[in-house]
């Protein structure tokens, strides 16, 4: 009976021991992509307020540049639909 409870117990041991550093991989894993997602939510905002600045710096090379880009996207999807 003593080398059952001492399997089990080992076993346990062992379990435990997986289980804490499963855990600790899995919340290096969750603060890695809080961090990361919090960068990308930065330069998402710079980019945001550089764009911004841009087309009010320079709005008639921005309606260009907006029209260059969407009679590009209607060929590209038009030829796609053929």
């Amino acid at each position: 009976m003593k080398t059952i409870n001492k399997a089990v117990e080992t076993a346990s041991d062992f379990a435990d021991e997986a289980l804490d550093k499963t855990t600790k991989v899995a919340n290096q894993a969750a603060d890695m992509v809080a961090e990361k997602g919090e960068q990308l939510r930065n330069v998402e905002q710079r980019l945001i307020k550089e764009t911004g600045n841009y087309i009010r710096d320079n709005p008639i090379t921005s309606m260009g540049i907006a029209i260059g880009v969407g009679f590009l996207l209607s060929k590209l999807f038009s030829v796609s639909d053929r």
